[in-house]
């Protein structure tokens, strides 16, 4: 994220046609993480009725969060296709006047913050277990939060914030994937089913976030149908990346 960040104070701009990209490409390459490494992995050390509760409390998880971002937002709880990728983080009044610019860029951070939760627990659960794992995915959660820090810091700068203070509280909001490492690890090091476990609730926020969020959303950001085909190389590219790696 603070990458990301970076990249927006240097250029000066962000395109929600270009992040729109970025994130259906690291989208695709989630969902081959999910399908082809850690579904299979839950399974190999356990069932497959204990990935299939994996992938629902997964799913759910993020499903909760969203919907108190909803809630928070006025919106009622109730899920909605956004026009910008600032709209799709729930900071849908962004106008010329700098104290609102700040304000979405703030609301955008506390719900990227959230989000990264899950995929924190993923990262730990995963590298606790297997360390080439671990680190496969983090390359790919990587990926997918340079477009995320693009997008929130630009209303920051915006906002009045210096680009240095903007790119800092960017990359901040990534700590919390730290916390969610932490309770992966935890939930890891109890037993081979506590692990499937971890697999498989982070497959099925990956699965969630990209199917139910980020690929709709991308599509409607960027207008035609570019997203979906770096969605599809995307998938191919996170097959290649595990087959070398993983």
């Amino acid at each position: 994220m603070g990458l990301g960040g970076l990249i927006t104070a240097i250029v000066g701009s962000r395109s929600d046609k270009v992040i729109s990209i970025f994130l259906s490409f690291s989208g695709g390459v989630m969902i081959s993480i999910a399908l082809v490494e850690l579904i299979p992995e839950a399974i190999a050390l356990s069932n497959v009725t204990i990935m299939v509760i994996g992938l629902f409390i997964g799913a759910a998880l993020v499903f909760s969060l969203h919907y108190i971002m909803d809630l928070i937002s006025h919106s009622g709880g109730k899920a909605q296709i956004h026009e910008t990728f600032a709209e799709y983080f729930h900071s849908n009044d962004m106008i010329s006047k700098k104290s609102t610019m700040l304000r979405s860029g703030m609301v955008m951070i506390f719900a990227i913050s959230l989000h990264n939760v899950p995929e924190g627990l993923a990262l730990g659960a995963a590298g606790n277990y297997n360390i080439n794992l671990g680190m496969t995915l983090a390359v790919i959660i990587g990926l997918h939060n340079i477009p995320e820090g693009m997008a929130v810091t630009a209303p920051l700068i915006l906002g009045g914030l210096s680009k240095l203070k903007s790119v800092v509280i960017t990359l901040l909001a990534g700590a919390t994937t730290v916390l969610g490492a932490v309770v992966g690890v935890l939930i890891g090091s109890i037993s081979d089913v506590a692990v499937a476990l971890s697999f498989g609730a982070a497959a099925g926020a990956m699965l969630y976030v990209v199917l139910g969020e980020i690929l709709p959303q991308s599509i409607v950001m960027s207008k035609d149908r570019v997203p979906t085909i770096f969605a599809f190389l995307g998938i191919v590219v996170g097959m290649l990346f595990t087959k070398m790696f993983g």
